[in-house]
């Protein structure tokens, strides 16, 4: 592993990779809707698939130094900011200033999350 891959920095890449992958098995079949269900069932499980070889070992190795409530939180606002790109250059569909107040509000938790109180 890279040097740069510590422990620290390796769960935040990881999980910002997987959760590219569970964005598009999430919401990426919204541009298919006239394949049958089905379908897009099998082709999210393959790509959530994907997803989970990433997220796994995220989680694995960022343990070893944040706790699962702060690996949480963290995949939680990485998937907000992959969903606000996905939104707009996949799907073509406007983040609206509602919608970045309560990410950020979502984001902010972040800070009591990791507080060390």
């Amino acid at each position: 592993m890279p040097s740069f891959l510590t422990p620290q920095i390796a769960p935040i890449l990881l999980l910002c990779i997987s959760n590219v992958f569970m964005t598009f098995a999430w919401y990426g079949h919204l541009k298919f809707t006239s394949k049958p269900l089905w379908i897009v069932i099998i082709a999210s499980w393959g790509i959530a698939f994907v997803e989970y070889c990433f997220a796994i070992p995220a989680n694995r190795i960022g343990h070893t130094v944040y706790s699962a409530a702060e690996l949480k939180t963290m995949q939680e606002i990485i998937t907000l900011l992959v969903f606000c790109v996905f939104s707009i250059t996949y799907l073509g569909e406007a983040i609206r200033w509602n919608h970045l107040v309560g990410f950020a509000l979502i984001a902010a938790a972040g800070f009591f999350v990791f507080h060390k109180w």
